[in-house]
């Protein structure tokens, strides 16, 4: 699934995405926050990790200074502590003070006997040159940190190393803790701060361009369609004007479609309209029912007409407007041809028209279609050609495999069509004047019909003459269905 989709509700719809603005805030501003406060996290051990460093060089220091009163007199080691000097190393320490001083045997020569002893796998710091180690314990209920140091002693009479350890209370460590933490999450929220500050200004500079658009639009009057401005938006947006820029186009193209087909409509309806009303008003006015029956013959004559002429009508304008709803697949082109040629078999013998089909056998004219579409064309190609041939007059309706695609072709031995006017024929109400002659009552639709619906099936019309250079030949050229 894409990320940038918009989520499909429980019946399919989609669900709406909500508000740009906010989404790029919570895009950027929580991960800032997340990023943020990994930072403080980091920035806290560190600064947790160098107060360390400074309370054990404190603690250090107030070791050696303790070890210089370590000596050894009378063959035993002794510790001259006053306290005096206790009070000094609380007072550099800001927390309580504990020491032990260990003798050559592992006896308690001076200070708390019970201070916890040096871990076994405790390892010796190499921040400092002296042999020192540093640890954590709990004494008397409270954690320490205790600096433990190896101390070379001796005098005349003996060479040994004593122990001297001193411990603090953690109290300094954590009231320095704290500061630190509270000073560094007031300045990481003070940054957050400001940077969410700076994007939601950035955020509202930089959407003011598409809000100027949905204002525009807003303020458009409905007839207007012309296109937008695409300098009007970022570069990165600009790929969507574009996109509403061709829909709107083809609005304008929908709607001149539309008017064009209304007034045509209403132009070609209104001459059997009124023709029939002037054959009612007759036939309300003669008293006699053999020019009554005439002048009826003549309403159902004029009647048909205008049938055929609407049927044409909407025809043309559902292919205009799509082509329908008829899903398109594989349609073999010669069933259909032969369908049609059984359907206007009877107004060609009518005519005493020789009405032929011909079709190679196993030869595969399946092609890509609506195939109700591609009977329309079919029949409109065969129902001119059957108007338009004068009686006795042959019509050959071929369907064959072309390396080009799939041919359909009809032949006739009618007026034809001169080629100054072929490509006139094409557009709708437009009649050849060999036409007119032939077919007085024609509507100018048949062919525009076809070419509409070549064209939505990507097909190639081609107007041409008949054999001999008698009568007119229309070719169609479809791409074979390419799953067959």
């Amino acid at each position: 699934m894409s990320w940038f989709a918009a989520p499909s509700g429980r019946n399919g719809a989609a669900t709406p995405l909500g508000s740009l603005r906010n989404q790029l805030l919570r895009w950027l501003i929580l991960p800032l926050v997340a990023l943020v406060a990994l930072n403080a996290v980091s920035v806290y051990r560190d600064a947790l990790e160098t107060a360390d460093i400074a309370y054990d060089r404190s603690l250090l220091s107030s070791t050696r200074a303790l070890a210089e009163r370590v000596s050894v007199r009378d063959g035993k080691v002794v510790a001259n502590v006053p306290y005096v000097a206790l009070d000094s190393f609380e007072t550099d320490t800001l927390g309580r003070i504990y020491y032990k001083v260990t003798g050559l045997h592992g006896e308690t020569v001076s200070g708390y006997g019970d201070l916890p002893a040096v871990p076994a796998r405790e390892p010796r710091s190499d921040l400092y040159p002296a042999l020192v180690r540093f640890y954590h314990a709990d004494y008397n209920g409270e954690p320490v940190r205790i600096a433990a140091l190896l101390q070379p002693v001796y005098d005349d009479t003996m060479r040994g190393i004593a122990l001297i350890q001193v411990g603090e209370t953690l109290d300094a460590r954590r009231a320095l803790s704290r500061r630190i933490l509270v000073n560094t999450l007031l300045r990481q929220a003070l940054l957050v701060l400001a940077v969410a500050t700076l994007v939601w200004f950035a955020v509202r500079l930089v959407l003011r361009p598409l809000m100027r658009l949905k204002n525009e639009f807003e303020t458009r009057p409905l007839s207007d369609l012309s296109n937008i401005d695409q300098a009007l938006v970022h570069r990165e947006v600009r790929p969507l004007v574009a996109a509403m820029n061709g829909t709107m186009a083809r609005m304008q193209a929908l709607v001149a479609s539309q008017r064009r087909f209304i007034a045509d409509a209403s132009h070609q309806l209104r001459t059997p309209l009124a023709v029939l009303k002037t054959q009612a008003e007759i036939a309300l006015r003669e008293d006699d029912p053999a020019a009554m029956r005439a002048i009826v013959r003549s309403i159902a004559g004029t009647t048909d007409s205008a049938i055929h002429l609407a049927n044409r009508l909407l025809t043309l304008a559902r292919i205009e407007h799509g082509g329908g709803s008829t899903p398109a697949g594989p349609v073999a082109l010669a069933a259909v041809a032969a369908q049609v040629g059984l359907e206007l078999a009877v107004p060609a013998v009518q005519k005493g028209i020789d009405l032929a089909l011909e079709a190679e056998e196993g030869a595969d004219t399946t092609v890509h279609g609506q195939e109700l579409l591609l009977h329309e064309l079919v029949a409109n190609l065969v129902d001119n050609a059957i108007r338009y041939t004068p009686a006795g007059g042959s019509v050959l309706l071929r369907v064959a495999r072309r390396e080009a695609g799939v041919l359909l072709e009809v032949a006739d031995s009618g007026p034809g069509i001169p080629a100054g006017e072929r490509d006139k024929v094409l557009m709708p109400f437009y009649r050849a004047q060999a036409t007119l002659e032939a077919n007085p009552g024609g509507t100018g639709l048949g062919l525009a019909i076809v070419r509409d619906i070549a064209g939505l099936h990507g097909a190639t019309l081609a107007l041409g003459s008949g054999e001999g250079g008698r009568g007119l030949k229309v070719s169609v050229v479809f791409e074979a269905d390419p799953g067959h």
